[in-house]
């Protein structure tokens, strides 16, 4: 690809940090997810099943799409997606969580995974 062609990429970086607040409704949605995916084989789907009701974070990956990120964005097409979620420790006091700080390259470095 040649320099032209690879500047029109861009690589968006999002890191959302949710706390479950009611683990049965969040299931519920996930298994409502489950059942209405028409192309999900049998098999993957008894697997979904149980693993909503199990983990949260299972939960939240059938129900997070991160074409809906950009879908209303002038301008842009989705070219590729991938998003993973993980149970975290969360210390809302850390400085990697204070948004009222202004943003500089020090602190940039701090968040970027």
């Amino acid at each position: 690809m040649s320099p032209a062609e690879t500047s029109r990429y861009v690589r968006l970086r999002v890191e959302l940090l949710l706390e479950v607040t009611d683990t049965d409704q969040l299931a519920g949605a996930a298994l409502e997810r489950v059942e209405a995916d028409e192309f999900m084989p049998d098999e993957e789907r008894t697997h979904a099943r149980s693993a909503v009701r199990e983990d949260e974070a299972e939960a939240l990956a059938y129900l997070v799409e991160p074409v809906d990120l950009v879908s209303r964005v002038p301008g842009v097409e989705l070219a590729q997606a991938s998003w993973t979620s993980e149970r975290a420790e969360h210390d809302p006091d850390a400085e990697m969580w204070d948004l009222d700080e202004e943003d500089d390259e020090d602190h940039l470095d701090d968040v970027r995974p």
